[in-house]
């Protein structure tokens, strides 16, 4: 496995586990078809007070450093067009018909011979 896959894996799993920590039931990772690849698709349980379940779907970027900027900023306005897009094609695939959807982004930044930081952007786009 090439260097890059590896980084991205790992910051995938690391992500992932926040997620689930955090309450998300993953439903599907790494979900592809012909118009790209969702990362991470969950659902959040329906809380105390009655509120639905929604879908959450997770883009994960992973970056070594920033010199290319902050990992998050890899998600420009076409990538979010395209996660929605094969979003829609999860959604008919599963037969969902209707659901709350909410789009994030966990941004992981692996600096070697520093601690690794996580964010996560709610709603992201």
């Amino acid at each position: 496995m090439a260097a890059k896959d590896e980084l991205g894996r790992r910051g995938e799993d690391l992500a992932v586990r926040y997620l689930t920590d955090h309450g998300l039931v993953v439903l599907d990772r790494n979900w592809r078809c012909r118009d790209g690849e969702i990362d991470v698709v969950g659902t959040e349980p329906i809380t105390e007070g009655g509120r639905r379940a929604r879908l959450v779907v997770a883009e994960i970027k992973t970056r070594s450093g920033t010199r290319y900027g902050e990992p998050a900023e890899a998600v420009d306005g076409r990538k979010a067009q395209r996660i929605r897009r094969v979003t829609k094609a999860w959604l008919a695939t599963h037969q969902v018909p209707w659901v709350e959807i909410r789009f994030d982004v966990v941004a992981v930044l692996m600096r070697p011979g520093r601690p690794v930081t996580l964010q996560h952007y709610r709603a992201a786009f």
